[in-house]
């Protein structure tokens, strides 16, 4: 059960990338999308989904291995 949760919880941040790089890719073709007025604010948001998607994996995957101690010495707390 636990594996199934941790699934899913990397699962939303996965899928929420995958339509950043789709709003990223859509603005240089120039294909503007339904619940956006500009090309710039598509850009932006595909931009931050990005972002923010890559970070939570990043730090679900330092949490997980400062638990088990396979991090570097500047890594530990």
């Amino acid at each position: 059960m636990a594996r199934f949760l941790a699934f899913l919880v990397l699962l939303i941040p996965g899928i929420m990338a995958a339509a950043g790089i789709k709003f990223m890719r859509d603005t240089l073709f120039a294909d503007l999308l339904a619940p956006f007025p500009a090309l710039w604010l598509q850009f932006i948001t595909g931009a931050l989904f990005l972002t923010v998607s890559l970070w939570f994996f990043a730090g679900f995957l330092l949490h997980r291995d400062r638990k088990r101690g396979k991090v570097q010495k500047r890594f530990v707390k």
